[in-house]
């Protein structure tokens, strides 16, 4: 009996699964890129390395950030 119960201690005390690309920096960058309207989601996520899906999991105010975008009219005027 002993063995059987090995099985379900030992796994779960296991501590595994693929490791995340996300980090402070990349979230940084994303959130830089948001507010301009020249750039869409797949734009930033195909020149941050990371699927579609990693900015809507990982910025909670990913629609304000983008719904507070700057108008590119204005974005030429201020000379960025």
């Amino acid at each position: 009996m002993q063995g059987t119960n090995e099985g379900p201690a030992t796994a779960r005390t296991r501590v595994g699964g693929r490791p995340s690309v996300v980090n402070d920096k990349l979230l940084r960058a994303a959130r830089d890129m948001l507010p301009n309207p020249e750039n869409s989601i797949e734009t930033i996520a195909a020149l941050l390395g990371v699927s579609v899906g990693t900015p809507y999991n990982h910025i909670p105010d990913l629609k304000e950030l983008r719904t507070s975008r700057v108008p590119a009219t204005q974005l030429e005027r201020s000379g960025r």
